[in-house]
């Protein structure tokens, strides 16, 4: 697996490649948290799943971590890019409903902004 993080205008990108599971959901943490630590208030993180082969309920836990962290900084964190698979599972956990979906970083990032895309329904 690897994360990279870049700033995108106002908004942080992270973009996750290849397995996210109980052996690699660390480095999601470890990559992700020091960013965060030195992010100005209210965050805004754009997760890019759209290279991520598989995930188990660890690399759920990591992401949802992630989400609670940006949360009670005041910010927001939306995915993207989510495959088929990625998708069935973000809808079988529930995460669907609590974490806001899109079908890329651009949609994400415009409507962050005030744009008017909107996240993905099913």
């Amino acid at each position: 697996m690897s994360v990279e993080s870049k700033q995108d205008r106002e908004c942080l990108v992270v973009r996750v490649s290849g397995e996210l599971d109980l052996r690699t959901a660390g480095e999601l943490k470890s990559e992700v948290d020091p960013v965060l630590e030195r992010a100005p208030e209210r965050p805004v993180v754009v997760l890019d799943l759209s290279d991520v082969s598989f995930m188990d309920s660890s690399g759920m836990g990591a992401i949802l971590g992630r989400y609670r962290t940006v949360s009670q900084m005041g910010g927001k964190l939306v995915v993207c890019g989510l495959t088929p698979q990625l998708r069935k599972l973000f809808e079988l956990t529930g995460l669907m409903r609590i974490i806001p979906v899109y079908a890329s970083v651009d949609d994400a990032i415009s409507s962050l902004r005030g744009g008017s895309a909107g996240a993905q329904s099913q």
